[in-house]
């Protein structure tokens, strides 16, 4: 399946949820699903539902497809600890959810563009893989052949009014930002149930 490239905010009504790093929309204008009848639709979910609804969350909040959310959760299984937890983390520490986190593009998609054209290092290695991992004592900045740029300076001011997550620590005069811990299942910018999702593979991993 191709990357979604669809309306976002049509996502985030279907889910019911508000996710940051899909649109930089503030809140739901119409919190009802999509569709001519979307603001009459009643009825319990089924358990089923309930946890694929978490588990989109997740996928869209990251843009990652089915089959690379199901090595996540292999990943997840295999490391010591609750899977969900774990789940989390693997997806916070993306290097373009990183750049996001740090205020340097207003969604992650903006922030994986940066990361594929070559603007983004790791360590001062510059990185164009979207899903590299940050670990903790990475340094994560801006190339230097890029900081002059117009659309750079317009995402540092960005920048100044988002709040930096408490693992990560941000420094606007290096163009850079450097991960202090890693990231835990607190560190989620919305609402979602990770044992659910773990739920939701457990018969089929």
């Amino acid at each position: 399946m191709a990357r979604y490239r669809g309306p976002r905010l049509k996502v985030c009504r279907t889910l019911g949820v508000i996710l940051p790093g899909l649109t930089s929309e503030s809140d739901l204008k119409r919190p009802f699903p999509p569709g001519q009848h979307g603001a009459r639709r009643k009825g319990k979910m089924s358990n089923f539902k309930e946890r694929m609804v978490e588990k989109q969350k997740l996928r869209f909040h990251y843009g990652i497809q089915e089959k690379q959310f199901r090595r996540y959760m292999v990943e997840a299984a295999r490391l010591k600890g609750a899977t969900g937890r774990n789940l989390i983390t693997l997806l916070e520490s993306r290097v373009d959810n990183v750049v996001w986190r740090l205020g340097l593009a207003r969604t992650i998609p903006s922030a994986r563009q940066m990361v594929v054209h070559g603007h983004v290092t790791i360590n001062g290695v510059r990185t164009d893989r979207p899903n590299a991992q940050v670990k903790p004592g990475d340094v994560v900045a801006v190339h230097t052949k890029v900081r002059q740029k117009s659309f750079v300076a317009e995402r540092l001011e960005h920048a100044a009014s988002r709040v930096t997550p408490g693992y990560l620590q941000f420094d606007p005069a290096t163009f850079s930002g450097k991960m202090v811990i890693r990231p835990e299942r607190e560190d989620l910018p919305f609402e979602c149930n990770p044992q659910a999702i773990v739920e939701y593979y457990s018969q089929q991993l």
